[in-house]
């Protein structure tokens, strides 16, 4: 009887606007990633796509009519919590702090412009655990990839 308590409440998708989800997620993360690619070239430090896309195409393609699916939302969202992120990671040097800072702060941001978007919490904390390819492209990396993926 518990259990039932962890069981989703399924939404009336048909299987047909399920599939549908699937294939135009397949389509546009696969033409995010060769537009960045032309756009950013290729190598190491080239981060083509970023994570919160997957997230982002989840709202966009199953539950398009969500307020936190639409193109502010999104392209804002996350852009707003990568510069966030970013810019925490420049000034707190403990990551653990800077992660959970670099979150807060981009709620904050994105409820004060009304981008209010969940895979921008992800953003944000890319911008601090994301590594050599992040670290290289230092402030320019909320522009290019993640506003470029994001539109």
């Amino acid at each position: 009887m518990a259990f039932r308590l962890f069981v989703p409440i399924l939404a009336g998708a048909t299987l047909r606007e399920r599939l549908l989800a699937c294939i135009g997620a397949t389509i546009g993360i696969a033409l995010t990633g060769m537009i960045s690619g032309l756009a950013m070239g290729s190598g190491p430090l080239v981060a083509m796509l970023v994570a919160p896309m997957g997230a982002s195409a989840v709202l966009l393609f199953a539950v398009p009519s969500s307020p936190l699916a639409q193109p502010w939302s999104i392209i804002g969202g996350n852009t707003i919590s990568a510069l966030v992120g970013v810019t925490v990671a420049h000034f707190v040097h403990d990551t653990v702090m800077a992660s959970g800072l670099a979150v807060a702060l981009a709620i904050a941001a994105m409820s004060f412009t009304r981008s209010l978007h969940p895979p921008g919490g992800a953003a944000a904390l890319t911008g601090v655990l994301g590594g050599p390819a992040v670290a290289a492209a230092g402030f320019l990396f909320p522009f290019v990839p993640v506003a470029l993926n994001s539109t």
